[in-house]
This record gives C-alpha cells, structure tokens and sequence, in this order.
C-alpha cells in the first residue's frame, strides 16, 4: 500500500515551492489536498510514498515530474457562463461600447483551465454579432492563458463529455455550439474555435508579449496568491489593458486597496473594474 502521508517539514518544505513557482499559498493544514491531489501521481512515476514524490519535486533535475506536480495543484474544476453576470455584462454593457471601434476587439482569460470560459466569451460575442450584424468588423479575439500543459491541450481539443457538458451549459447553446464527435464526447464547432488561441503562461511571469486587451478575466484565481503577488499581477493587467479597458474578477474578489489604476462599477448584479485612464 502506497504511503500517502506527509511530514510536517515536507509539507513546509512543499508549500514554499508551490508558491516560489506559481504564487499558489497553501495553508498551515491543507496536507489533505496535498494527498488528494498528488496521489494519483505516484503509481505513474512509479514512487512508494508521497515523502518521496515531493522529495523528487524539489530537486531542478526532475523537470517531467515537476510539470505534473503543477498541473495537479493548479488545475480546477469550471463552469460554462459561470455566474452568468459577467456574460450579461459583456452583451448589455460592454460590447456596445466597443462595437464600432476600428481594430480587432481582444479579451484575455487569463485562467482558461479547461477551456469553458474562453469558450463561453466566445459564444457570447457570437450572440451579440448575430443581433447586431455590423458589430466588430474586424473581429472579436480572444486569448486564453493557463499554467497547465494538461489543461492547454484538452483546451486547443474543445471535447466534452456529458459531466462537463451539464454544468452550466443550457440545451440550447449546445445544440447550437457544439458537434457530436463520438464516444459520448461534444466538440465546439469550428466558428467558435477559430476566435480562441491558447498559450501557455504563468501569472507571476511578464505579460508584455502578449500585447494589449479590451477585457481581461482573471475570476477566481486571485484568492490563490499573497497579498504581495496579487498586487504585482494587478500591476501587470493594469499595463496590458488598453484606457478605460475592464477588468473581471471573482465575486468573492475584490481589489480593496490594489485598485489604484480601476474603478469600481456596481452593476447590480456583480462588480467590475474599469482602467482609469
């Protein structure tokens, strides 16, 4: 029987790595989800105990496992449209701002995970150009980032199962987005697909290559860093936003005293943030 647990100076010793590679804090007991998440990884790096998997982590000679250790603490579970305001935002709010502007209009998702939200900012801009024809002449990309490999590539894949499919997707909108690609998997049809790129990137790298955006998502990932971190990546979005561009965060996020470059607007429901200038 594998040895899953940890000892007190290992989980220490494992929680500064996660944090010096991908800002992700752990907290003082969080040893359970170290188990739940790196247990899997065991029997395939083939190691008798989890002392020993983290001990092969830190060392800088184990690259392969080190990315997998990644990928199974960053990756998190998403929804289609999730919460729904943001999506409503973009089509009453936001959009009709940007409609007439004379370039191509670019958001980032600078979480994607498994590909939903992209996918849903995507099928969102598409409603909106299907009731307002002549909107974005030039084009609506959108770019979606994540720290997993693992999670990049069933992204560029764009198949789901039933599991995934039911979670915030309405029937609708899969009829309508989506093909039957076999063995009980939807894939996203090619219209939605061609408006999405994925690129790998971790949030405490420069963003500069990335050039500048309209809308940036980061929802639900800042809760993950130090206040420190989370402040040198709001820095950073500030600088890859074009004047006036919106920020969406979380809605258990909020920028409390990071917000010197955005506003706060109230949009009942949901907050978001506007770059002042």
């Amino acid at each position: 029987m594998p040895n899953k647990e940890l000892l007190d100076k290992e989980y220490v010793l494992f929680r500064d790595f996660l944090e010096q590679q991908c800002g992700i804090v752990l907290g003082e007991n969080k040893q359970y989800l170290v188990k739940s998440r790196l247990g899997p990884l065991m029997q395939r790096f083939n190691v008798a105990s989890l002392s020993e998997l983290v001990s092969k982590t830190l060392s800088p000679f184990e690259r392969q496992l080190r990315s997998a250790v990644i990928d199974a603490m960053t990756t998190n579970e998403t929804l289609w449209f999730r919460d729904s305001y943001p999506y409503e935002l973009l089509k009453k709010q936001i959009f009709p701002e940007l409609e007439k502007t004379c370039r191509t209009v670019k958001i980032w998702s600078a979480a994607s995970s498994s590909g939903q939200e992209p996918y849903s900012i995507a099928m969102t801009a598409m409603e909106y150009q299907q009731t307002r024809p002549s909107a974005f002449s030039l084009g609506v990309h959108i770019l979606g980032t994540d720290i997993s490999n693992t999670m990049l590539e069933h992204c560029q894949r764009a198949e789901y199962d039933g599991l995934a499919l039911s979670r915030g997707l309405s029937p609708e909108r899969r009829t309508k987005f989506f093909d039957d690609s076999g063995k009980g998997m939807m894939r996203i049809k090619e219209p939605v697909r061609k408006n999405v790129n994925f690129r790998h990137l971790n949030l405490l790298d420069s963003y500069a290559l990335l050039g500048k955006f309209d809308i940036i998502f980061c929802r639900n990932v800042l809760i993950y860093f130090s206040a420190d971190v989370k402040a040198k990546i709001i820095r950073q979005f500030a600088q890859s936003l074009n004047p006036r561009g919106y920020l969406f965060l979380g809605a258990s996020e909020s920028l409390s005293s990071l917000n010197q470059d955005f506003e706060m607007l109230r949009c009942n429901p949901g907050i978001i943030y506007r770059k002042k200038t």
